[in-house]
């Protein structure tokens, strides 16, 4: 559990941990768990590998952190590009879009509004009947509540 601790606060910064009191053993034990965790902040899952990629449930998609409310299953689409796909939030304001410039790309990253964590990127290749776009999301970032 000590290694999985250690991957866990390099994908998320000691600051998210600090922030949200995550040093609590129920939370940090819930974000240990997840196999898939990306080892560097910010860094993306491998294609097909997360928890959500098939989840068909209805339902709410949440921060892994914070719990804050990002995408309804109604709007999770299969785009075939290996992550869980969404066309559109959950609720206005709820995700932060930001320019990412990392890696040498130009691409729009997805941020938690409420603390920060990294959630994916956003593309506009999505439903064109929808929104346009495509939420990339890795599974890691969210926490699946039925109903």
């Amino acid at each position: 559990i000590v290694e999985r601790e250690k991957e866990v606060k390099a994908f998320l910064s000691e600051e998210y941990f600090q922030l949200f009191g995550l040093f609590d053993l129920d939370i940090k034990a819930k974000l240990i768990s997840k196999d898939e965790i990306p080892y560097e902040q910010k860094t993306t899952l491998k294609l097909f590998a997360g928890e959500y990629v098939y989840t068909k449930d209805d339902g709410m998609y949440r921060c892994i952190v914070c719990g804050n409310p990002l995408f309804d299953s109604s709007t999770k689409f299969e785009s075939g590009s290996g992550w869980p796909s969404f066309y559109d939030i959950a609720t206005k304001g709820n995700v932060i879009l930001e320019e990412d410039k990392s890696l040498g790309m130009n691409r729009t990253e997805a941020t938690c509004a409420n603390c920060g964590a990294h959630l994916g990127h956003v593309f506009n290749d999505g439903p064109k009947e929808k929104t346009g776009l495509r939420y990339c999301i890795n599974s890691c970032a969210l926490d699946f509540q039925k109903g």
